[in-house]
């Protein structure tokens, strides 16, 4: 495998974080090469990825992954926005919104992160980490086939943080979105496309509701039976 290559410092491939520790324990080192390997890229400025894999509950000092995130949040909308834009010429903006909505959201997200263990170099300080992530990890594999859950599943939000930084940080360092979604596009496959695209069930819920002109309701009965009923 051949990386992306970029002229950076090529002798310390372990960085700590930006800025001293205030706890007596030892700043954690990003393996930087391992994950510049997952990404087949090779950063420029390796400070960039160390941020991008540190979560705020790590240190107070320590420059975290949110404002990255942030980042990478919009340019992965626009990047994927642009992908499906070219792919389908003839769809509605309303059936692409629900293309890349289907491909960036927390879940699909959470998936691509622990698939190619991205969350096993996160820098943190979360008591419940490797059990969120565990249990996050059991339930996909029960149906590794399936590309979402259509909210069955509790996904722990950070996993998803996680490759948004990761994208944010990229960007910084190429200021290029061709380089970031030749990057990035692997990382998602399977990229779920119009044939895959299914609908969340409460949309076909709602639309068949619609055509048989009938009145969707909730009845909240949590309290009484920790579920919910809908009723038509």
């Amino acid at each position: 495998m051949n990386l992306v290559s970029f002229e950076g410092n090529k002798d310390n491939t372990k960085i700590n974080g930006s800025g001293p520790v205030t706890s007596a324990e030892p700043v954690q080192p990003l393996d930087i090469e391992c994950v510049e390997k997952i990404l087949n890229y090779r950063f420029k400025n390796k400070s960039l990825l160390v941020q991008a894999f540190t979560d705020p509950s790590y240190d107070e000092k320590c420059v975290s992954y949110e404002r990255l995130e942030f980042l990478g949040d919009t340019i992965l909308s626009m990047v994927i926005t642009n992908e499906f834009y070219n792919l389908y010429p003839k769809e509605s903006p309303g059936s692409l919104t629900n293309l890349r909505a289907a491909n960036v959201d927390t879940e699909k997200l959470a998936r691509v992160a622990v698939k190619h263990n991205l969350h096993r170099y996160l820098r943190h300080k979360k008591p419940l980490f490797d059990d969120q992530v565990l249990e996050f990890v059991k339930a996909v594999k029960k149906d590794p086939t399936l590309p979402h859950s259509h909210g069955l599943l509790t996904v722990p939000k950070f996993l998803a943080d996680i490759v948004e930084s990761t994208i944010g940080a990229l960007f910084m360092d190429c200021n290029s979105t061709d380089t970031v979604w030749k990057v990035v596009k692997p990382l998602l496959e399977p990229i779920i496309h119009l044939d895959k695209l299914e609908k969340h069930p409460m949309t076909e819920l709602n639309e068949k509701c619609q055509k048989k002109k009938l009145t969707l309701t909730t009845k909240d009965t949590w309290e009484e039976t920790k579920n919910f009923f809908f009723l038509y």
